[in-house]
């Protein structure tokens, strides 16, 4: 019974709806939000995160999930590589801080390698113009907990150090897989290191 829930919460996360996500070349709006690192608060800005370098902000509808579960580990497992090429990682989701606290220390998922972020309201998400999803009830994670919070639909943001988003990729629009978005994100932060 319990696979046939994620299970079912798994389709539900394929069935977002269609957005208008900002494009390459558009201004990243700023935000600031409860994060978590290795399972310890902080606040995050993008604003200060980009005077160091590019931004990745990726999107992902809901931490303990199996797509957004392979794309917390695949950052993690490349995180060396974006670092080298002076990025920052950040992952965006409507969990709760204390569910964040947990999946960003968990050696399975984001293993302290980098943060991720509460948009418990989704106004983060509304700024970046991402369509958000209620769950449907009786929800539960991989774990067997309740999922009790809205879905942000998978969508990553390449932003430059000028503010400016220098790639998008949506797994809706690019039909990409969660590791995909890994991939193409570092692609994009290793070709701006190159200029």
């Amino acid at each position: 019974m319990d696979k046939l829930l994620v299970g079912l919460a798994i389709l539900g996360l394929f069935s977002l709806p269609a957005s208008a996500a900002l494009k390459p070349g558009d201004d990243a709006p700023d935000f600031s939000a409860r994060a978590s690192l290795a399972g310890k608060e902080f606040a995050f800005s993008l604003d200060e995160a980009l005077q160091k370098g590019p931004v990745v902000v990726y999107f992902y509808p809901s931490a303990y999930t199996k797509g957004c579960d392979i794309e917390a580990h695949t950052f993690a497992e490349e995180k060396d590589q974006f670092t080298a090429a002076g990025a920052t990682v950040i992952g965006v989701s409507a969990d709760s801080i204390a569910r964040l606290d947990a999946f960003s220390s968990d050696p399975d998922y984001c293993a302290g390698k980098f943060p991720v972020a509460s948009d418990h309201d989704g106004k983060i998400a509304s700024s970046y113009q991402l369509a958000t999803n209620a769950g449907k009830p009786g929800m539960l994670d991989v774990r067997g907990n309740p999922i009790d919070h809205d879905f942000i639909e998978r969508v990553t943001f390449v932003i430059g150090k000028d503010h400016k988003i220098v790639a998008v990729f949506s797994s809706k629009d690019d039909h990409l897989s969660p590791d995909q978005h890994v991939k193409k994100s570092l692609e994009a932060v290793q070709q701006l290191a190159s200029k």
